[in-house]
């Protein structure tokens, strides 16, 4: 099973501050989405283009996840109107295998860049999110245009979504996980049991 969301973050990198600030102070809240933007996009770059090791990496980017990306707002909206059927059993569950698969793919992309850099382009109100522009340059490869989903909606700034040239990410996961629900007789514990097997899959031992 494909589970696209995570491996198209990584693209960016490897996930909206309008929800808390009222109407009257879109300047001050268009910086502050920058900032946070600029300040995340730094750590980012800065474990990439580092010479540590794939799990070095992955342990250094599994607290970025947990403070600057609302991943679990981020799956419960990937699974869409299935988050109101599934069980809390279930809810705990998925939410657990989201994070696990989200980690896995940003780990086994961060390898594959070095040399990479990005700047910051202007922000735009997107609903009660904001959105922070974009571009990421990498060595010998087109640059790429990418905005930020900022939302404050937990309390402080956090990523809820990536748009990677004018393709949401969570929007696309929501529909590919929709769709192998629908393939299963409309069942959660499908994708749940898909997910597992995506991990399973992740830990074998590779061939050489």
């Amino acid at each position: 099973m494909k589970t696209s969301l995570t491996r198209r973050l990584l693209l960016g990198s490897v996930t909206a501050l309008g929800l808390m600030f009222q109407v009257a102070q879109p300047a001050a809240a268009a910086e502050t989405a920058s900032v946070f933007v600029q300040k995340l996009g730094d750590k980012l770059v800065t474990i990439v283009n580092s010479p540590l090791t794939p799990e070095q990496k992955k342990e250094k980017v599994l607290p970025i996840l947990q403070s600057d990306v609302d991943v679990d707002a981020i799956a419960k909206f990937c699974l869409g109107r299935y988050w109101r059927v599934a069980t809390p059993e279930q809810q705990a569950e998925y939410l657990k295998l989201f994070r696990q698969v989200l980690v896995n793919t940003i780990s086994d992309k961060l390898g594959a860049y070095r040399g990479v850099s990005f700047t910051i382009g202007a922000t735009t109100q997107s609903g009660e999110e904001q959105a922070v522009a974009t571009v990421l340059h990498r060595p010998q490869q087109p640059d790429a245009n990418m905005q930020w989903i900022i939302s404050q909606s937990s309390g402080m700034p956090k990523v809820v979504d990536v748009v990677g040239e004018g393709a949401s990410l969570r929007l696309t996961q929501q529909q590919d996980y929709s769709s192998y629900i629908q393939q299963k007789g409309g069942k959660v514990e499908a994708l749940i049991n898909g997910l597992k097997h995506q991990i399973e899959r992740h830990a074998a031992p590779k061939n050489d």
